[in-house]
């Protein structure tokens, strides 16, 4: 890798299918990827997804991810969680895991909700939901609601398995990632820019 890629400031996406879906070009870290070019931050972005990853898969291999040293960790796992029902206190300290070795290795999060289908029963459905904004709460982290806002459903901005986005659904999950990035990023952009 060029020292001045190196050297560049580092956003690492640390998610499953969802973040690599429909390919890498297309997918939604790319596209944040080129959205931080356009906007004039000089900032890389790692797509750090890996196809079928639990949250406990994602914590198992975060030590290689976190060597990387990225100045901010876009957390995107839970969704295969939720679809295979694993008990939500595992999900919840899994993700609290990751979160506080990122957060000790001296990067922030920004962390993405994820809902879980009703296929495990309603009450486990609503215990899913709460795990995100409540440790979102315990960590005083930004929270996007909900990753896959506008695009759950809906036919044109999915493949044909109904699952993974297409490149206008990771376009649309890049647009619902997007102010809260932008928010984290321009304080360190103010502080690059010289005194006039």
């Amino acid at each position: 890798m060029p020292i001045a890629e190196r050297q560049r400031r580092l956003i690492t996406v640390l998610g499953d299918s969802l973040s690599v879906s429909p390919s890498h070009q297309d997918s939604f870290p790319s596209v944040l990827q080129r959205k931080l070019e356009s906007t004039g931050y000089d900032w890389r972005v790692l797509n750090a997804g890996r196809n079928g990853d639990t949250t406990g898969q994602g914590l198992a291999r975060l030590d290689p991810v976190l060597r990387e040293r990225p100045t901010i960790l876009v957390l995107a796992l839970g969704a295969n969680d939720g679809l295979r029902g694993v008990p939500v206190e595992t999900v919840r300290s899994n993700l609290d895991a990751i979160i506080s070795r990122t957060r000790d290795a001296g990067a922030q999060v920004l962390l993405c909700g994820m809902e879980a289908p009703p296929i495990s029963g309603w009450g486990y459905t609503v215990a899913f939901h709460h795990i995100y904004p409540g440790l979102a709460r315990r960590y005083g982290l930004s929270l996007v609601p909900f990753l896959l806002t506008g695009v759950l459903g809906n036919a044109d901005l999915n493949l044909p398995d109904r699952i993974h986005p297409n490149a206008a659904g990771a376009r649309r999950i890049a647009e619902t990632i997007w102010p809260f990035l932008e928010a984290m990023v321009q304080p360190y952009h103010k502080q690059s820019q010289p005194n006039r």
